[in-house]
């Protein structure tokens, strides 16, 4: 919006005075929310959506309108509010508040078009921000990006992660606002009201940092310009405000956060105290300031452009998927310039350079700060980009919270974990995943993916990059030979049965490196006369079901292998696709706290290796 822009300060605290009448309301008729938080935040929104933010409200989705993230999810209704009063529909939709029926739910949600991101997991909204910031910087577009914290949330050390990251990246098209309430859900806050305290540690992370009367609307509208003026860095600006802000009952009092008002007289006097703050005669608030030009709609669901050149490995060329990982997602980005990569400062392990030395443009560094590389990855994805953050498998457990909120979101991050296993060798345990199969599993709508050759790895890479969602690759660190030719096919939730015959007595299940234990205890039990049949099981969820109840009918017990714990990895996902035909399963897994070793040394002594494996079948034939 251009600095001269005039605007009725009278009607923007008007606007404010419905918002939280609308937000008192609607938890009200719920019987739950957050109205008290709502309340503080009342400026700050009025201001933001009618004053300074350039966005078309019927068009939300547009790449060209201002962005904003309400990173304090529980203030829901406010935001809400705030498109009512923008006409995007009738204010009393908002009655309908957490309903089941409602896509208006308890925090924001992409279920409404006018939310780039899912929030409330506090402590994600400012690294979602930064992302978003840096798609507008992408595809060209001169979007700003807004947010709103809580004083609480910045306890979270992603915070600070994200701190670091929109200083690093410079993205002075962010502009945050800390709501400095002083008050959390059970006590005062860490810093209170010191808002020079708060004000001093942004800057210290290279931000510039405004201090305001957060219930002043023209001190807030000058703040919002000093930040536009403001090139090279991200502003925050830290807003001084009171929690129940106009309710004389509850304003800046503790025991309020979560609550809402009874019905009777509680709500009417909270309702009428509201209503005696309207300044008459204020006048319209006149219309909301538009973008320079239309902008068009992000493609959400991202379909392929092309398919991928075909693998050029041989057969039995030695490669580690980890490698194969990063020659697959540079040719994927030759392919498609949505598709952009994230690491976090190990991307000479896996091999995520390769996108970075041929798309410097697409590839941001997040150094070590997985929540911050993942809440970027989830901004990029929210506006139109196929987000790739890349770090070791293990280390992706500190992000396993913006994982599960990129599922909610639905967003497409197509995480991609490396040095999984005891297979990783001499590191030790502290580097060895051995949770994160169960960790992605465990969200629902998550894609996870296990390749064990150079082959399925392109392959699988580049279906996963246009599956709608996010999804997971666990890549490994040893070389292993190719097996499959380049024309293979691979599907999202399929298999392959790799070995075979009419007389097999056993099934055996791999994937990544315990594939080529099983083959190697194939060709053992081959030699003493017994038929073993073996699966690469390369996608885990979704399960191939049939083709194993298939193999559970037809050769009776299964033995699954795994560089894993027990819990939740390749042998549990497999028993539950075999338990409703009664199938018997025999895992083999990691069951025991692991130690530095030579990687085939460790795959022995943990029992997974070939050796272990026919030892195994053989008791239980």
């Amino acid at each position: 919006m251009p600095v001269d822009v005039q605007v009725n300060t009278a009607a923007l605290k008007n606007i404010a005075t419905q918002l939280r009448i609308d937000s008192v309301k609607s938890t009200s008729e719920a019987g739950s929310g957050h109205p008290t938080t709502c309340c503080s935040a009342a400026e700050i929104v009025s201001t933001l959506f009618f004053g300074e933010m350039r966005f078309d409200p019927q068009h939300p989705q547009s790449d060209q309108n201002d962005r904003f993230v309400l990173s304090k999810g529980h203030a829901a209704p406010i935001l809400y509010a705030a498109w009512a009063e923008a006409g995007l529909f009738p204010r009393s939709e908002l009655l309908k508040l957490r309903e089941y029926t409602s896509d208006l739910e308890g925090h924001p949600t992409p279920r409404l078009n006018f939310v780039d991101l899912a929030t409330g997991s506090l402590g994600q909204g400012l690294a979602a921000a930064v992302g978003i910031a840096l798609n507008a910087r992408r595809i060209g577009s001169p979007a700003r990006t807004y947010v709103v914290m809580g004083d609480g949330e910045s306890a979270e050390g992603s915070v600070w992660e994200a701190a670091q990251m929109g200083e690093f990246f410079k993205v002075d098209t962010i502009c945050a606002v800390t709501d400095v309430n002083r008050l959390g859900q059970s006590r005062a806050t860490q810093l209170g009201h010191d808002l020079e305290q708060l004000a001093a540690r942004w800057r210290a992370f290279g931000w510039h940092a405004i201090i305001v009367d957060g219930h002043d609307v023209d001190a807030l509208l000058a703040a919002y310009k000093e930040a536009r003026a403001t090139k090279g860095k991200p502003t925050m600006i830290v807003a001084r405000t009171l929690k129940g802000k106009g309710i004389s009952f509850a304003e800046d009092k503790e025991g309020w956060h979560g609550k809402a008002f009874k019905k009777g007289e509680e709500l009417d006097k909270a309702l009428a105290e509201l209503e005696s703050q309207y300044i008459k005669d204020a006048g319209p608030r006149g219309p909301i300031p538009m973008p320079e030009k239309k902008g068009s709609e992000p493609d959400l669901k991202p379909t392929a452009p092309g398919e991928m050149p075909a693998p050029a490995y041989r057969l039995g060329e030695l490669v580690a998927t980890r490698e194969a990982y990063g020659t697959a997602l540079a040719k994927l980005g030759a392919l498609d310039p949505r598709v952009v990569a994230l690491d976090a400062d190990v991307g000479n392990s896996t091999f995520s350079d390769r996108f970075e030395k041929q798309f410097p443009d697409r590839f941001y560094q997040a150094f070590i700060a997985e929540q911050g590389m993942m809440g970027a990855a989830m901004g990029l994805a929210s506006r139109g980009a196929i987000a790739f953050p890349s770090t070791f498998a293990c280390f992706l457990s500190r992000a396993y919270d913006f994982a599960r909120m990129a599922n909610i979101s639905m967003l497409n991050v197509k995480m991609a974990g490396s040095h999984a296993g005891v297979s990783i060798g001499e590191d030790g345990p502290s580097q060895m995943a051995l949770e994160d199969l169960a960790m992605m599993r465990a969200v629902g709508g998550c894609a996870v993916l296990y390749p064990s050759d150079a082959v399925s790895t392109e392959r699988l890479l580049a279906l996963m990059a246009y599956h709608h969602g996010p999804a997971y690759m666990r890549t490994s660190r040893p070389k292993t030979p190719v097996i499959y030719e380049a024309s293979t096919p691979f599907r999202i939730g399929g298999s392959h049965v790799v070995r075979s015959s009419a007389d097999d007595k056993v099934t055996i299940v791999g994937a990544g490196i315990t594939l080529f234990e099983a083959l190697g205890a194939y060709d053992t039990l081959q030699k003493q006369g017994i038929a073993a049949r073996v699966i690469d099981l390369y996608s885990l969820q979704p399960i191939d079901t049939e083709t194993l109840q298939k193999a559970s009918r037809e050769t009776g017990w299964i033995v699954t292998v795994e560089d894993h714990y027990p819990a939740g990895g390749i042998g549990e996902a497999v028993m539950s696709a075999v338990a409703p035909i009664g199938g018997k399963v025999h895992q083999i897994a990691v069951r025991e706290l692991p130690r530095s070793g030579r990687p085939e040394e460790l795959v022995d002594k943990f029992g997974l290796s070939a050796s272990h494996i026919v030892d195994a079948v053989k008791a239980l034939l």
